[in-house]
């Protein structure tokens, strides 16, 4: 890793577990349609591959959303769910353990941080202020910053060009299959996280290059002191 320059980083499920809040405004969103609510539980499987996704599997009770769910009926409770999840202010929500030590270690020795998440652009910058760790990223992206989302590479594409940085000199460190997939289409390694979201698969499954209990293992893979 010796060559390492840009380190890219998931939000939800890596740096912050933000189910607690996105679990309340899901369930209030799904009842103002008139469906069963959701638990904490079961959004925990339900995200990770962004709020459209997220409101269709909760209005579905499943992973697999409802085909005979209609388009409108999706929007509104997209809409539904967005206001309930500004209301909520992100109280609920916490950094996982070690995350702004390692994110200030590795900022102190001179990587180049960014941020790749599939969380709607809008709620990300408040977000990221509100716990502490938005001056450490040079690049935030959010889920609809590119027309695709991960596991499409463009996102890391993109990083890559604007740091001039080869694939070997880039590191996309989740929690799930979808950043592991988005490493690998982009040609560069990967850090997969133990916790965090991934619909019930072990990351390891994925087959990232590293796989970590905690993100303060980063720092030995990466040779940099706490």
């Amino acid at each position: 890793m010796n060559e390492l320059k840009l380190i890219a980083f998931d939000l939800d499920g890596t740096l912050l577990d933000s189910v607690p809040d996105l679990a309340v405004a899901a369930d209030q969103a799904v009842r103002e349609l008139g469906f069963a609510g959701v638990t904490e539980e079961q959004v925990r499987d339900y995200v990770g591959n962004g709020a459209d996704i997220l409101i269709g599997r909760a209005l579905s009770q499943s992973l697999t959303i409802n085909p005979e769910f209609s388009p409108e009926l999706l929007a509104q409770g997209r809409v539904l769910f967005d206001d309930f999840y500004q209301q909520s202010g992100h109280k609920l929500s916490h950094l996982y353990p070690a995350v702004k030590e390692t994110l200030a270690a590795l900022k102190q020795a001179g990587f180049t941080l960014a941020l790749v998440t599939n969380k709607p652009s809008k709620f990300v910058p408040e977000v990221l202020a509100q716990h502490g760790i938005d001056h450490f990223f040079s690049d935030v992206l959010g889920g609809d910053a590119f027309p695709e989302r991960k596991p499409n590479p463009v996102a890391l594409n993109w990083l890559m060009e604007k740091h001039a940085c080869q694939p070997s000199e880039m590191l996309m460190v989740g929690d799930s299959k979808n950043d592991i997939l988005a490493a690998k289409n982009a040609g560069c390694r990967s850090f997969g996280l133990t916790y965090g979201y991934n619909h019930g698969e072990p990351i390891a499954t994925s087959d990232p290059d590293f796989v970590a209990d905690n993100i303060a293992e980063l720092l030995e893979v990466v040779a940099v002191s706490a």
